[in-house]
């Protein structure tokens, strides 16, 4: 309570006027006291809606699913939402192909203060920005697209190329004062508590200015950003594209990925406090391509592969991509074959077998990336 006080939230309990209910999902305790307080709340508040209106709310998380494509969960404020709306969302518009409530059944409509999941967005919307519901697809495309220029226009500042070392060496020799990045992230949920966690970061001298964010894999369209305004692309829990990491080693532009929050603020933290010395990183050694996949019993499933970069061997730990995102990582190989025989080690441009050890949902498509943690000199 203290701690909502010092944001300018004074508890009831305190003689304030924000409500504190403590609850509990596990054992359900302050729930019914909970709907009890929204309840006077509303009608203190007067708070109405009108069903009948166009709908309107918030996005509340959108991802990508493989099979179903852009998928956005939604709170409808106002109005009702129904299959078949022309929606327009931030900068991105779709029309309404599939509805479903929070547990994931089939809705034809979803009215006032109702949570529901949506298809047909054509491109990923953010938390946080409004939804409207629209007569005609052209005049909601027409909204969308300036909002997008405005956005490029804004993302589009030229700033000195850098990598993350680099940036310190200008910092420094006080030729700069900020680390500039784009970041990609696996869900909206993981993008926006990584702004509330970069909001706080840099130092008093050095300014973390984040000039493009986003759900997804690492694309060459972020690459090429990253070259036009010198900037360091971060990925959370995703990684680039072939095309992409070539675009990068071509370009010299700098891509580092991470699977937890802490690390990824570490490095921006020691790099704005002139402390960047990572002791141990990870090597990508190969990359393989999953183009069968066969069950076998008593065994699980074995993926036929083909070695697309590098060298796996039997001691390299493995991720498992799909799509752009990690779905698994720190797996290792139970069997390593080529045709019938036991392999140490396989070379790009050739086919192999292998087995993931206690992992079988592998899939055709999926990429499989070997690495090794190596240790770096400090600098």
């Amino acid at each position: 309570m203290g701690q909502l006080a010092e944001h300018g939230l004074s508890p009831r309990q305190w003689g304030g006027a924000t409500e504190v209910i403590q609850t509990s999902a596990a054992t359900g305790q302050g729930i019914d006291e909970l709907l009890e307080v929204l309840s006077l709340e509303a009608e203190l508040l007067e708070l109405k809606a009108d069903p009948k209106a166009p709908a309107s709310g918030w996005v509340v998380e959108a991802r990508v699913d493989s099979a179903r494509g852009i998928l956005a969960r939604l709170l409808v404020i106002d109005g009702t939402l129904k299959v078949g709306d022309i929606m327009l969302a931030g900068s991105t518009v779709g029309r309404v192909r599939n509805l479903s409530d929070d547990r994931g059944k089939p809705l034809e409509q979803a009215g006032p203060a109702t949570p529901v999941e949506v298809t047909g967005l054509d491109e990923m919307p953010e938390a946080g920005d409004r939804f409207y519901v629209m007569d005609e697809i052209a005049r909601a495309r027409q909204v969308a697209q300036e909002r997008q220029l405005r956005q490029r226009q804004q993302g589009l500042t030229v700033s000195p190329q850098a990598t993350l070392e680099n940036m310190l060496s200008r910092i420094q020799a006080g030729q700069t004062n900020e680390i500039r990045l784009i970041i990609k992230v696996d869900v909206q949920g993981s993008l926006e508590a990584l702004n509330h966690s970069l909001a706080s970061a840099g130092s008093e001298t050095v300014k973390i200015n984040v000039l493009h964010n986003g759900v997804g894999g690492i694309t060459e369209g972020d690459v090429l950003l990253a070259g036009a305004s010198k900037a360091l692309i971060l990925g959370f829990r995703v990684v680039p594209d072939q095309r992409a990491r070539m675009l990068a080693d071509k370009t010299g532009v700098e891509i580092r990925t991470y699977r937890v929050i802490y690390h990824l603020l570490e490095d921006l933290e020691k790099a704005a406090t002139g402390m960047i010395a990572p002791e141990m990183a990870e090597k990508v050694v190969g990359r393989l391509e999953v183009r069968e996949v066969f069950k076998v019993s008593k065994v699980g499933t074995i993926a036929g592969c083909y070695v697309t970069d590098g060298t796996v061997s039997r001691q390299a730990k493995l991720r498992i991509i799909r799509n752009n995102v990690i779905v698994e990582d720190e797996r290792t190989l139970e069997s390593l074959r080529r045709f019938k025989e036991d392999a140490r080690e396989v070379r790009a441009g050739l086919e192999c077998g292998i087995k993931v050890a206690g992992y079988d949902d592998i899939k055709v498509g999926d990429i499989l990336e070997a690495y090794q943690t190596v240790e770096v000199e400090k600098k």
